[in-house]
């Protein structure tokens, strides 16, 4: 009879003792087990039944210490009101003489000392007046027996009790003299209950017993531990074992292959190897499995000669050892000459070699081997086809001709009602694209399980760009699920809250996070990461840094989701941190973190961090992936210093689309139209496909180069030779082309014929393009444009006030002001960096917070007065794009110039002067940088939202076309 099982929690225990349940009900049901929780049963006592499995349930396994204040003493009252009747005299007797569990138990779960010896003293009483096997029982003596203590955990392993000075040979005490047969029994039903505690009880009791185990006894115990998981415990009980044999290291070394622990599972096989212990197919079978797991082929062959040598290659379970080690280890030809030259070969072996070349990609050779598997008389397994069946799910030639045929095979073999097959199906029929035909898979499955719910929801999220009607699609079965009572996994809840992210349903998202909570699932480190990228998606990164601190054991997927989130979020330094924190902990930061890193000193422009990183990725080997690569490009082409992207990019093996895309756009950035498109012609002659993001490259270029035809004949190559759709950002560009082009009024009826009209980017592109070319009427309109779509954006109002102003129109200029002040607009301030070092120093207009202000704008004021000289300063309009107003004072104090300044200052004569800017640069400015490359003979590189501008020599790069 099963009289424990483990709830949820493991310091509750149920009894299902003499009664069944009456019900379904998974938590106490009213009649036979009370109203409710003993916590509740001990508050109001008016709930208490007097019934024999609440009694049991009183005695051995209530929980006295987290009872509130008062709630104890009516407990004991009503225990020993219960202790009163006959019945219960009667059933105590009989269950304490059947059950030594309840002896057991009874120390450890009370209160206090006292309260388990007036317990046991009114048992003894009852069944003494009531002379029912009383002969047969032994009670423990309460006063010998030590309180549990208050820091006990079951997930402790139970402390040696030094042995007494009195201790002969047979040191138990009589009260409890337990054999090894009982303790075995005890031992291997907690191992089949999978109840830790009630293993460690007993093995506490066998050493306050003073118990002389033999090797048998240890080894359940040992195998217990294994099973429940405690694999340290079960080291240390090994260790301490004085005789061992080959069943106590099998055993560890099961436990540690689950875990895929390969340095325990070699060191637990060459100490018995040390021991004198002759290694069984067990052993080898252990050790093979997790060298297969890790993918040590050359520990794996080493085994495999010492199988041979031990002659148990005959044998069959170390036959599919080997040919899964192999398999997994990707050299499926050595596990087909195992399979071809063994005599016995059973269903394992086959599934084992086709799972191998699923792995590899051979699924010619794998149906083919198949084929002769059905030919030779061997039933195809659930397992079996499950697996060719997710080899039909990759996109191969034919791939599709043969799931169907596979589908068919199934119909006569009568398994398409199996629910494994049915979901391996759906899932094959899912990734090919025909969610039709699973959905009528699912749909005609009798018994729908949690796994078929999460194949049919990632059926509909499994598209890169997850549509609106799938997710919904999605949302609904989670409710169905639900509504049927299943438990959602943590693959349920990490696939919907892709989803959420998806389509950006950030509310959804934060319903399904409080039922996490509720599932108690918060803590694993899926679902901690897709909550992660949630709240970083919706710009709520300190809810993200909420979730990332409430993982208890952070992975590096959980890390990288984090630093990623804050990149998103630009926040730099922070990631910077999180970095720090990482290599802090010991984990090696994977090449996801070191690209995202790399983005992020390409976005603050800080080439010395980057360089960093990069020394740093070096070192770890994680230089060579082409994902870090593209970011390096990033990082140096953003940082100004396009020679080290070129560098990079030619340092690529086999650059991708990202690799091509990255180049083409940093050339189109740094003005270099010509070799932009020059590298989109050699893109295609090494037959790599462009995406969206390479023509968005392409036409920058062809409007920073002022390339017209070519920019339009980009567009129609786009769209009829890669049959893509023109989106916002290419639309920009062609307003960008046409505008600074000077056509105008075709670049404002590109936007009316657009599907983006109503973007206010799109007609402040044109707004840009009439404060080039002097068109206040065409301003005029478009300002009132964007104005009405965009009414708090700041540019708009600034763009227009220039324009009026370098126009001489000194009232309508003044309205705008009076307007921006009266909707209570405010102009983003200019800002202009410059890193030297390893730290970062910003400047705004007229700034003197700097340590070294004096000195900067004495060095200015020096410089300015020598360009005049050269040439004035005051050519072309002054776009006050900075100050906002006409102030020559002002202008002379832009950020720019004083950063580019304070460059000069502080860098050799021979680095060139990067300056980062968060506005577009003023034409006075832009003018004055060129005259102090010439008079200081200093390259200055200035980068502004728009474009880098290369100074030397008094020219600049974009040849005055910006």
């Amino acid at each position: 009879m099963d009289i424990l099982r483990r709830t949820d929690s493991p310091h509750v225990v149920r009894c299902h003792a003499v009664f069944e349940k009456p019900s379904g009900d998974v938590g106490f049901p009213h009649g036979v087990y009370g109203h409710g929780h003993p916590r509740e049963l001990a508050q109001d006592p008016r709930h208490l039944r007097p019934d024999l499995a609440t009694l049991m349930y009183a005695i051995c396994f209530g929980e006295p210490p987290a009872l509130p204040e008062g709630a104890a003493e009516k407990f004991r009252s009503f225990v020993e009101c219960c202790l009163q009747k006959d019945s219960t005299k009667r059933w105590i007797a009989s269950q304490l003489s059947t059950h030594p569990f309840m002896s057991i138990w009874i120390p450890f779960v009370m209160c206090r000392p006292e309260d388990a010896s007036m317990l046991l003293e009114k048992a003894k009483v009852a069944v003494s007046k009531s002379n029912i096997l009383f002969n047969t029982i032994e009670f423990p003596d309460p006063v010998l027996l030590r309180r549990q203590p208050n820091n006990f955990s079951s997930t402790s392993l139970p402390q040696t009790v030094p042995l007494p000075s009195n201790y002969n040979s047979d040191p138990r005490p009589s009260f409890l003299n337990l054999d090894s047969a009982t303790y075995t029994k005890l031992i291997q039903s907690s191992t089949r209950t999978g109840c830790l505690i009630n293993g460690k009880l007993t093995h506490a009791h066998m050493i306050k017993t003073y118990h002389r185990p033999c090797v048998f006894l240890l080894n359940n115990l040992l195998y217990m531990y294994c099973k429940c998981g405690e694999l340290d415990d079960a080291r240390k009980l090994l260790g301490k074992m004085p005789k061992r044999n080959v069943i106590s290291y099998n055993s560890l070394i099961s436990g540690y292959t689950k875990v895929g622990s390969f340095d325990k599972v070699m060191s637990l096989f060459n100490e018995a190897r040390v021991a004198g212990l002759k290694p069984d197919k067990f052993t080898y079978a252990g050790a093979l499995s997790v060298c297969g797991q890790s993918g040590e082929i050359e520990v794996g062959k080493l085994i495999h000669g010492l199988s041979i040598v031990g002659g148990l290659t005959s044998q069959i379970l170390v036959t599919n050892a080997l040919i899964d080690m192999y398999s997994k280890c990707r050299q499926v030809d050595r596990a087909r000459m195992l399979f071809e030259n063994s005599d016995q070969l059973d269903g394992v072996s086959w599934n084992s070699l086709i799972s191998g070349y699923v792995r590899i990609g051979a699924f010619r050779e794998m149906f083919s081997l198949l084929v002769k598997m059905h030919q030779y008389g061997l039933s195809l397994t659930t397992y079996t086809l499950g697996s060719v069946l997710k080899a039909c799910s990759v996109n191969f030639d034919d791939s599709e001709q043969y799931g169907k045929m596979l589908h068919s095979c199934i119909i006569k073999l009568g398994l398409d009602s199996d629910i494994v097959v049915c979901t391996a199906l759906l899932d094959m029929y899912a990734k090919a694209g025909n969610l039709d035909v699973a959905l009528q898979i699912f749909k005609v499955v009798p018994d729908q399980n949690v796994v078929m719910y999460n194949a049919m929801i990632s059926g509909f999220l499994q598209e890169e760009a997850i549509s609106g009607e799938h997710a919904n699609e999605a949302f609904n079965l989670l409710r169905k699920m639900q509504m049927k009572g299943m438990k959602p996994s943590k693959f349920t809840f990490a696939s919907m809250l892709k989803a959420c992210n998806a389509v950006e349903d950030f509310e959804y998202g934060k319903q399904l996070h409080a039922q996490i909570c509720k599932n108690d699932l918060q803590g694993d480190e899926f679902i901690g990461s897709a909550l992660i990228d949630l709240y970083s998606s919706s710009d709520s990164i300190e809810d993200g840094l909420k979730c990332f601190r409430l993982i208890p054991k952070l992975d590096i997927v959980s890390w990288t989701s984090m630093i990623v989130g804050y990149v998103q979020n630009g926040q730099f330094e922070s990631a910077f941190n999180l970095f720090y924190e990482l290599l802090a902990s010991g984990s090696k930061p994977d090449e996801f973190i070191v690209s995202s890193l790399l983005g992020a000193s390409a976005n603050l422009a800080a080439a010395r961090s980057g360089e960093q990183i990069q020394g740093f990725a070096v070192k770890t080997g994680n230089d060579k992936f082409t994902m870090v690569q593209n970011s390096q490009i990033c990082m140096y082409a953003k940082s100004g210093d396009l020679d080290s992207a070129n560098l990079t990019f030619r340092q690529i093996e086999n650059p991708d689309t990202i690799s091509w895309s990255v180049m083409i756009c940093s050339n189109a950035q740094h003005g270099n139209a010509t070799e932009a498109l020059e590298l989109f012609e050699s893109m295609e002659d090494c037959g790599i496909t462009p995406n969206q993001i390479t023509f968005v490259g392409v036409l920058t270029a062809c409007s920073h180069g002022g390339l017209v035809k070519e920019g339009l004949r980009y567009l129609g190559k786009m769209k009829k030779d890669y049959d893509m759709t023109c989106n916002v950002k290419h639309s920009v560009c062609m307003v960008d082309l046409l505008g600074r082009a000077g056509k105008l009024e075709e670049a404002e009826n590109f936007i009316l014929t657009s599907d983006f009209k109503d973007n206010p980017v799109m007609w402040r592109a044109l707004l840009s393009a009439c404060r080039i070319h002097k068109n206040t009427v065409i301003a005029k309109r478009v300002a009132e444009r964007v104005i009405e779509l965009e009414p708090d954006a700041a540019a708009s109002y600034v763009l227009l006030y220039n324009i009026y102003t370098d126009a001489g129109m000194e009232a309508p200029a003044l309205k705008i002001r009076e307007l921006m002040k009266d909707r209570g607009v405010k102009k983003e301030p200019g800002l202009s960096w410059i890193e030297i070092g390893n730290k970062v120093h910003s400047f705004v207009v007229g700034d003197q917070s700097h340590p070294m202000s004096q000195l900067i704008y004495g060095r200015l004021e020096e410089m300015l007065e020598k360009i005049k000289k050269i040439g004035s300063t005051d050519e072309g309009p002054s776009a006050n794009t900075e100050s906002g107003h006409k102030d020559n004072n002002m202008v002379n104090y832009h950020s720019e110039k004083l950063a580019v300044t304070f460059g000069i200052i502080s860098l050799p004569k021979s680095a060139p002067v990067r300056v980062m800017k968060n506005l577009r640069v003023c034409s006075d400015c832009h003018t004055t940088m060129k005259l102090f490359s010439k008079m200081e003979r200093r390259e200055i590189i200035l980068r502004d939202p728009i474009r880098f501008h290369h100074f030397k020599e008094g020219d600049c790069s974009c040849k005055d076309y910006w």
